[in-house]
């Protein structure tokens, strides 16, 4: 069986990404195909312990990014590298290119330091494509405005949020053959019809 296809999702938190994930799994469904969605940080029992940590628990930069990381490499040798190796498709909210937004954008972090990382934990494995969630920072702000219980992420003030897309946006300018870019300022169902675009070769 030929080796599956590996999607991801990106945006900063608000962009509504999340919003499409199940859509997205039932136009390969109808193709025939397998679909395994999943996220990160999480994905394995493991991986969702370390989410509850990153998410809620004060930490250094460094720890956080390491944790990232770790709960990846674990999120790919249980889930992601079986399931492609399959023929499945994995549609994955968030995976490496998150870091670097986050990480690194947010944080502060050098990139070089997480390009190790990225390198010791998937090697040479990308998505075939990551869409990035493209909002403005006032209608982000908003939806995070909006959540009941928000994250420690999502409680970042909006210098944060808005290094985070700049971020976002360099990669896509960086990595243009993989990261494309979703206007997602629309309604739901013209961001679906973006998506549908940019999935087609793959249906």
């Amino acid at each position: 069986m030929s080796r599956g296809l590996f999607i991801t999702l990106e945006g900063v938190d608000g962009a509504g990404k999340s919003t499409h994930i199940d859509w997205m799994a039932e136009r390969f469904r109808a193709r025939g195909r397998v679909v395994r969605c999943t996220r990160e940080p999480g994905g394995t029992p493991l991986g969702e312990r370390l989410r509850a940590l990153l998410l809620n628990e004060a930490m250094h930069p460094d720890t956080e990014a390491l944790l990232m990381f770790a709960a990846r490499r674990e999120h790919l040798v249980r889930v992601i590298e079986p399931a492609l190796a399959a023929g499945e498709v994995v549609i994955s909210d968030r995976f490496t290119d998150a870091s670097f937004a986050y990480q690194c954008g947010g944080r502060g972090l050098p990139e070089a330091r997480l390009e190790v990382l990225e390198s010791w934990v998937q090697g040479a494995l990308q998505p075939d494509l990551t869409l990035l969630f493209d909002v403005d920072h006032e209608i982000a702000q908003a939806r995070r405005d909006a959540v009941r219980d928000p994250d420690r992420f999502e409680r970042e003030d909006p210098q944060f949020h808005a290094r985070v897309r700049a971020a976002y946006l360099r990669r896509a300018e960086r990595f243009p053959e993989r990261i494309r870019r979703v206007d997602a300022n629309q309604p739901v169902e013209a961001v679906r019809r973006q998506i549908e675009t940019l999935i087609a070769p793959w249906l």
